[in-house]
């Protein structure tokens, strides 16, 4: 009787609005989107979504799903208001200290869908830091109200728990872990780029120290070497202008990759790495999927938490003592030990791949459980 329901369940076309920080080019939040897209229709292949975008023509054209302006209050309204459920997430949407609107702003969402009485859904979010105590309190109360939480790190986890959440929380990695399409490319051939290649990720952030000038000095020593040096940048001109920065300090002839360039093409890209050096969290969530060793240097606490999952070093934070030559030792000691650690996060990756799965399974189960009811 349960595999007879499960399979007219699977024939339902129920609609679910998606929110996150879409629209706004930044690779990791695109390829957030993009998994969660595949791993919803992998579970029901007849699902209809509809994204809040910055940018609705770009999501329509890069997802081939429905979109609508996440600024525009009626066209937000109206999505929801025909849908069967929201999804919030993933990424770091509840936080407050890089925006103070990006609370208001999703949990303002959520607040229509419980308006509107539709079931919302926490997809694998990072959660905080959140400073201010009204967004403590604005999180924790609409948090209560949602039909499904999941987080995708244990420091999250435990942040709400601190917040005096008293519901079940489930712990699944980023979605972008789930990534499991290959391509080839041919952009390093095509520019004449063979041998060692350090791969680099880096931000600008306003910090005490100038970790841009360490990075620098460290990234010289490695190419004095001999290693091939190639900035990947996340986050549109914003991370090409960083690279450029270090690049200038350098003094050296460095490779860059274009910042359009589709996500499939940079994993494949840094599968022939030897190792990144990285700041953006999906950049290092990239690497992990190549499985290619790693150091990050962390501006926010969801980079230390994401190389503990994956038990990879972290050099130290933005603001952090650690010299040039304490980030050139420990690249040498990751280069040194490539296939070892190879191994390592292959196996790693697995094990997360499969709890990633989890989040876009209980959410179309429930959907369309609550759904069947209504009919």
């Amino acid at each position: 009787m349960k595999w007879l329901v499960t399979k007219c369940w699977r024939r339902l076309r129920v609609r679910l609005v998606l929110s996150g920080y879409y629209g706004f080019y930044n690779v990791g939040d695109e390829a957030i989107l993009q998994s969660i897209i595949e791993s919803l229709h992998k579970e029901n292949p007849n699902i209809e979504l509809v994204v809040l975008s910055n940018d609705p023509d770009y999501t329509r054209k890069m997802y081939g799903v429905e979109a609508v302006d996440r600024w525009s209050i009626k066209s937000v309204y109206d999505a929801i208001k025909k849908s069967d459920g929201l999804i919030s997430g993933g990424g770091s949407l509840l936080q407050d200290k890089t925006s103070v609107k990006s609370i208001l702003y999703y949990t303002g969402i959520m607040g229509f869908a419980r308006m509107l009485k539709k079931p919302y859904y926490i997809y694998s979010q990072g959660i905080g830091p959140i400073t201010k105590r009204h967004n403590r309190l604005l999180v924790k109360w609409h948090l209560s109200k949602a039909a499904y939480i999941s987080v995708r790190d244990e420091d999250s986890f435990l942040y709400l728990k601190e917040l005096g959440m008293k519901r079940d929380i489930e712990l699944v990695p980023d979605p972008v872990l789930t990534w499991k399409r290959k391509k080839q490319s041919d952009w390093l051939q095509k520019h004449s780029l063979h041998g060692k290649i350090i791969a680099v990720s880096v931000r600008h952030w306003n910090a005490k120290e100038d970790y841009i000038k360490k990075l620098a000095i460290a990234l010289k020593k490695l190419k004095q070497e001999g290693y091939q040096i190639l900035f990947v940048p996340m986050h549109g001109p914003f991370d090409q202008n960083a690279s450029r920065d270090v690049v200038d300090l350098m003094g050296e002839e460095t490779y860059m990759l274009p910042y359009k360039m589709d996500i499939d093409e940079k994993i494949s890209i840094l599968s022939e790495c030897t190792l990144l050096i990285g700041m953006r969290l999906h950049a290092l969530i990239f690497s992990a999927v190549a499985k290619t060793p790693m150091v990050g240097i962390s501006y926010d606490p969801k980079i230390d938490s994401f190389l503990r999952q994956v038990n990879q070093p972290v050099i130290g934070s933005v603001d952090g003592d650690w010299s040039a030559d304490d980030l050139y030792k420990i690249a040498k000691k990751q280069v040194t030990q490539h296939e070892e650690i190879q191994q390592s996060l292959q196996r790693r990756v697995d094990e997360l791949q499969l709890q990633g799965e989890q989040a876009a399974k209980k959410i179309i189960y429930h959907i369309e459980k609550n759904t069947l009811q209504k009919k």
